[in-house]
């Protein structure tokens, strides 16, 4: 955290896929923090680098930082890992953390959670070096749930309609999403049925049944839909009329309209309509990234 301070010995030791079935019973006695008093004690580390605030700070969202990391437990590398990585995002959000912007703890850690996560399975998956693109890290990060929304559950290469829907809606090209495709079916999933202990006891899935959602984690998804909807409004300002009618109609409305609908409305090609809403659609997430730097919400990243 500080220089020269370390987090009291208060945090569980995750010692590997053995120990995670402790790491995660205990992680559940820390409690949640009411506002007034993550405030408090996010104060009290911003100003004095109080060790004993920080890692209550931290203690409290450890069980957030496990729900996370099992959101990626299909990349086939060891949940302990990735819960470990998570807490590091953790604590760099814990020490980046400033209460009086009026955000909650859990919201502003969740893009270091994530940041802390995905990083280290794209320096873990050999098909996935460094020098990735943005948009191929997205591709990489978001085609399991594409597939799974448009019920894409076959082997082999994805049919013509899906593949075009995925590589439209993230941005890249269809022979992209081809190839990212067949390399993660090469990667292969890990079994929920995996036992835990090596007596064989307990399985993953039964630490995936959770009928109750965090608290935290429900107020962290809730304001971070509500900071993602002001940033787009605002980002939207770095678009022209003819832009925003175009990117509204085709990405944000809930029955889009096609290319040869808008076309007609602007008397240009179908290709032309294809063009500006590509351009329009990097135009917002490039002010989107401006917006979320001047907030101080994503990680500095390279």
């Amino acid at each position: 955290m500080a220089a020269g301070k370390t987090l009291p010995a208060t945090i569980p030791a995750l010692g590997g896929e053995a120990s995670l079935n402790r790491y995660l019973s205990e992680i559940r006695k820390f409690p949640l923090l009411q506002p007034e008093e993550e405030y408090m004690l996010a104060k009290r580390f911003q100003e004095h680098q109080d060790p004993d605030a920080a890692a209550r700070l931290v203690t409290s969202h450890l069980r957030l930082v496990a729900k996370i990391a099992m959101g990626y437990r299909g990349y086939g590398l060891p949940t302990s890992e990735l819960i470990s990585e998570g807490n590091i995002g953790l604590m760099q959000g814990v020490k980046k953390f400033e209460p009086d912007r009026g955000f909650r703890l859990a919201t502003y850690a969740m893009w270091w959670i994530r940041a802390s996560i995905q990083e280290y399975i794209l320096r873990s998956w050999s098909l996935v070096k460094m020098g990735t693109t943005a948009a191929q890290k997205k591709l990489f990060f978001n085609l399991r749930r594409m597939k799974s929304q448009l019920n894409a559950f076959e082997d082999g290469d994805l049919r013509p309609e899906t593949l075009t829907k995925i590589a439209t809606d993230l941005g890249v090209t269809e022979d992209e999403v081809t190839s990212m495709n067949r390399r993660m079916a090469m990667g292969g999933d890990t079994s929920l049925n995996v036992p835990m202990r090596e007596d064989g006891e307990g399985q993953w899935q039964d630490w995936l049944v959770d009928n109750d959602p965090l608290q935290d984690e429900l107020l962290a998804n809730s304001e971070e839909k509500d900071v993602r909807h002001d940033m787009l409004l605002e980002a939207m300002d770095a678009l022209n009329d003819r832009e925003k009618h175009i990117l509204a109609e085709r990405r944000l409305s809930e029955d889009p309209k096609t290319l040869e609908e808008l076309s007609q409305v602007y008397g240009v090609s179908r290709e032309r309509v294809r063009q500006i809403e590509v351009r329009a659609f990097d135009k917002l997430q490039k002010a989107m990234m401006r917006i979320a730097g001047e907030k101080r919400l994503l990680p500095a990243m390279a």
